[in-house]
């Protein structure tokens, strides 16, 4: 067993679920983010040709909803580019947690990318599936949709943790998080807020640019509405594009906050590793 090995198979209350996450991430930033690198690159170049193509139709244009249709379709090459993106980024994440507990805090690769090939085409279709149940619930009453949000993000752990089916995995997803949703949703939400604080550091050159052009252009007087379009220019669009790159990689922090959760979960539910750490003692005996 590796010296510093974290174990997942701990019930966790919500403070130990942020610490250990990022501990995790700390200990093993280079192996993980490499990982994640080898098997998402493709799907990552292609997210960021779809973000410039999108940013460049929605502001480079300077007119959204042009005749030509441009918008509408960088727009559904936008979302077609996130979901495959998330479902090889999540699938591979919670692949590399797999291979870590099994083998007691080592990983390997190979076996990380023969479970990704197996459970990509399941998670894409648990990411459509959540995707479209979410949207659904925050057009009824928003609350819906913030109430799903939660055992479907615990489902995405459980299909590749379990090798479950997509069913399967919704169902113990809201299994799981019966009598224990706040605790989740809080859990959650910290990890996305702290990802997002991360991540909003980069967005700081596009603000400071933006205001800076916008403050020069009232210098001018011509803060027309012919030429507010004028500020949206390539300098601009490329600190977005390098800001959104940047932020889709911080991404991965959120899958491992998500293991913690099924963990802690699933060991409240079924005690899976106390009764191995019992039969453990036996066999050491």
């Amino acid at each position: 067993m590796k010296q510093d090995y974290i174990d997942f198979k701990q019930q966790r209350e919500i403070g130990d679920i942020i610490s250990y996450t990022f501990k995790f991430i700390r200990e093993n930033y280079k192996a993980y983010f490499k990982s994640i690198a080898k098997i998402a690159w493709p799907a990552y170049l292609l997210l960021i040709a779809a973000v410039t193509y999108y940013s460049y139709s929605t502001v480079g244009n300077s007119l959204m909803f042009n005749q030509d249709g441009g918008f509408f379709i960088s727009f559904g090459l936008f979302m077609l580019g996130l979901l495959l993106y998330f479902a090889v980024m999540n699938v591979a994440a919670f692949q590399f947690v797999k291979s870590y507990v099994n083998n007691h805090g080592e990983t390997n690769h190979h076996e990380i990318k023969q479970g990704v090939k197996k459970d990509l085409g399941k998670m894409f279709g648990l990411g459509a599936i959540t995707w479209i149940l979410i949207f659904a619930g925050l057009i009824i009453f928003i609350i819906p949709g913030i109430y799903l949000s939660v055992p479907l993000s615990i489902a995405a752990a459980v299909l590749v943790i379990k090798s479950d089916s997509i069913g399967g995995s919704i169902s113990e997803g809201f299994h799981l998080v019966k009598n224990n949703w706040w605790m989740s949703f809080i859990s959650l939400f910290l990890i996305w807020l702290i990802v997002y604080v991360i991540s909003f550091i980069f967005q700081i050159p596009v603000l400071i640019y933006t205001f800076v052009k916008m403050f020069t252009m009232m210098e001018e007087n011509s803060a027309s509405a012919a030429n507010v379009a004028d500020m949206f220019d390539w300098v601009y669009l490329s600190l977005t594009i390098i800001a959104s790159a940047i932020q889709y990689i911080l991404y991965a922090i959120t899958p491992i906050g998500v293991a913690f959760i099924y963990y802690s979960l699933n060991e409240e539910k079924y005690f899976t590793g106390a009764y191995e750490s019992i039969e453990n003692l036996g066999k050491n005996e």
